[in-house]
């Protein structure tokens, strides 16, 4: 499909006007123009990426490609009294919802009982992104994609878009200005403003990473407390597992002997908000299980499995599609609600009791839980 761009506005005379002409031997800014031959009748692509500076004509392009369809405001339609796992997709399934939240990146469960505006520019971006899964949109133009955003969440963010984009049939077209997303999303094509060329194929290719594991003292969990969705005490006699990537901590992960189960039990795992969704926390969970069958475990020898509990919807849909892990139990409702509330609002907090009355009744040890194991022939 051929596009042409030609923008005009007035050729403006004032002295401003006219001294900056004379400056920079600039004759007129009133006229910007530009052709691309973008594949977009092609059935066989999901997500293509229009990349070049700004002002180098992305947006008007953008504009083009599927009139009926225009730019997706990732900003508009978000209510203000309502946490973003309501206003996503009203009419959809909580596990929808919540599986498009994961996907995307925005694993921090209190993020997801915000409004929209009061999310950092992160979990905005990535929220957005989430409406755009859940919703199960067919075409979809995203402007500005990843440009008020770290780096460091634009990339990781953009894959993990990209990888839950591909598992449904629609397409895609990204406009950015950011050249380093490439390799992450992992497009059909490319169109490059800048020289006007437009790459197709399997040029682009996600970045590899080393993750590196150690077992560490407890020092490192009040770096990731605030980011675990439960306040738990810590656990009895467990050893800490810290994982790196170029020298930076990541994830984090606990292991407490469970002898009267031969076994171990596997807690406490976060991954930093700028990792989530980059594949660290499998990988990452699978490595320290994985060494409790080992030397790295005294008790290695008393061991046949290890045992991990979670609510988490998205790491629960993760482990059962790993071959690794078997589900051995769940709990999808909650235990007694009246219980839990007295259970949490008896804890002790950092006034003597917990901030506030919890009168819902989920949460603590009663909250819904699903169990997984994973057993010794399986840990490789």
């Amino acid at each position: 499909m051929k596009i042409q761009v030609r923008n005009n506005c007035s050729d403006f005379n004032s002295y401003r006007a006219a001294r900056v002409k004379s400056l920079f031997n600039c004759e007129s800014g009133a006229n910007f123009a530009i052709d691309a031959d973008l594949p977009l009748e092609d059935a066989a692509w999901q997500i293509g990426v229009v990349v070049g500076p700004s002002g180098s004509g992305k947006t008007s392009i953008g504009r083009s490609i599927w009139p009926d369809v225009g730019i997706y405001d990732g900003d508009d339609g978000w209510p203000s009294d309502k946490p973003i796992v309501d206003a996503i997709a009203p009419q959809g399934g909580f596990d929808d919802v919540t599986g498009a939240l994961s996907a995307v990146g925005l694993g921090s469960v209190p993020a997801w009982l915000r409004p929209y505006h009061a999310l950092s520019n992160g979990e905005k971006f990535r929220a957005g992104l989430a409406r755009i899964i859940a919703e199960g949109k067919q075409r979809v133009i995203i402007d500005e994609f990843t440009s008020v955003v770290d780096r460091q969440i634009a990339k990781v963010g953009a894959g993990a878009f990209s990888k839950a984009w591909k598992r449904g049939g629609g397409q895609a077209v990204l406009l950015s200005c950011h050249y380093d997303i490439l390799d992450w999303v992992e497009p059909d094509w490319v169109f490059d403003t800048r020289t006007g060329e437009l790459q197709r194929g399997s040029l682009w290719r996600r970045p590899k990473f080393d993750l590196e594991v150690f077992q560490t003292d407890g020092s490192y969990w009040p770096m990731f407390e605030p980011h675990h969705y439960l306040k738990l005490p810590r656990m009895v006699a467990a050893k800490y597992y810290v994982g790196f990537v170029d020298g930076e901590a990541v994830c984090h992960m606990a292991a407490s002997p469970a002898l009267h189960m031969a076994g171990v039990r596997a807690c406490r795992m976060v991954v930093m908000p700028e990792w989530q969704g980059a594949g660290v926390g499998m990988k990452f969970l699978n490595e320290v299980c994985r060494l409790q069958f080992t030397e790295a475990n005294k008790y290695h020898e008393r061991t046949n499995a290890v045992y991990f509990h979670t609510s988490h919807p998205g790491l629960c849909a993760a482990l059962r599609r790993d071959k690794r892990w078997v589900q051995v139990s769940q709990m999808i409702g909650g235990d007694h609600k009246g219980k839990a509330a007295q259970n949490i609002n008896n804890k002790p907090g950092k006034g003597g009791k917990l901030d506030g009355i919890v009168s819902t009744g989920y949460g603590g040890h009663h909250r819904a839980v699903q169990g997984f194991k994973m057993q010794r022939a399986l840990a490789v």
